[in-house]
């Protein structure tokens, strides 16, 4: 079997659900129109993930992070996307009142927006929600293991699942797949946890720290392009250091300014055009 998916048409939430166990489903996070189509000409499922508080709004983790932000960056990133299966996450305080709320707010994502379905967080207490929204059309797809919207439940960004605790996480997974999420995220587990799950529930796994035995991967575009320093996880490679080059070109930039070097000759306008 190729490990190249066949792109001649746009990847829906029913592709991505079918691929299990299938070639593995490479997913990247991105929040721009430009940085849309770089992912979306390699990747699988591009997903707007609320991570875009933390990476380019400055805020300390995802929880400040509102309807508004989702929906003006999903527009800019939908507006990128040709083939990949476009995902948006729903953010903190917006689906966990009421499946009814949830309805609401992932209506709106979906009909603003132009994504093909919303992502949340939680397990066994969230699995009636996801019911209610896939029973009404929304694709939806499931988030357990660290979740970061509960990261002041769970005490900071610790792996999830260790030892007895793994019974909890695999639960959880299991009651997003029955209620029918089409693919589940599993964040900062312990790789053998991750293999089980992956295993024992009938949809894609996507993994971002939950081992190479998972049906997909989703990374943070900006960490894997080294262009976010602020901290760096474990689970991220780095496949470059744009951070570190954008940094010496605006220092570059800089000091020819200030040695009057830039603009030079080429970058400059005549009083008159000069005849051919």
């Amino acid at each position: 079997m190729s490990a190249t998916p066949d792109r001649q048409h746009r990847m829906t939430p029913s592709d991505i659900l079918a691929r299990k166990g299938q070639a593995p489903i490479a997913c990247l996070t991105a929040y721009t129109t430009p940085m849309a189509r770089l992912v979306d000409a390699h990747c699988d499922l591009v997903l707007v993930g609320d991570s875009l508080g933390m990476v380019l709004h400055g805020l300390p983790s995802t929880v400040g992070v509102t309807m508004e932000m989702m929906i003006l960056h999903g527009k800019a990133v939908a507006r990128g996307i040709e083939r990949a299966c476009l995902v948006v996450d729903m953010p903190f305080g917006s689906y966990e009142e009421s499946p009814q709320q949830a309805m609401r707010n992932a209506a709106r994502l979906m009909s603003e927006t132009g994504c093909q379905a919303v992502k949340l967080e939680g397990g066994l207490h969230m699995a009636e929600t996801v019911a209610f929204l896939v029973a009404r059309g929304i694709p939806v797809m499931g988030h357990v293991g660290l979740t970061p919207q509960a990261v002041n439940t769970l005490g900071g960004y610790k792996v999830q699942g260790r030892g007895e605790d793994g019974a909890r996480i695999e639960a959880e997974a299991a009651a997003l797949a029955e209620a029918g999420a089409f693919a589940v995220v599993l964040e900062k587990l312990p790789q053998s946890l991750g293999a089980r799950i992956t295993g024992a529930i009938p949809v894609p796994t996507i993994g971002i720290g939950a081992g190479p035995e998972c049906d997909g991967q989703v990374l943070v575009v900006d960490d894997m392009l080294g262009l976010f320093g602020d901290f760096r996880p474990k689970f991220v490679r780095r496949y470059a250091e744009l951070g570190d080059s954008a940094s010496d070109a605006i220092a570059a930039y800089a000091e020819d300014v200030r040695a009057r070097r830039f603009p030079g000759p080429e970058h400059v306008f005549a009083d008159h055009v000069a005849r051919k």
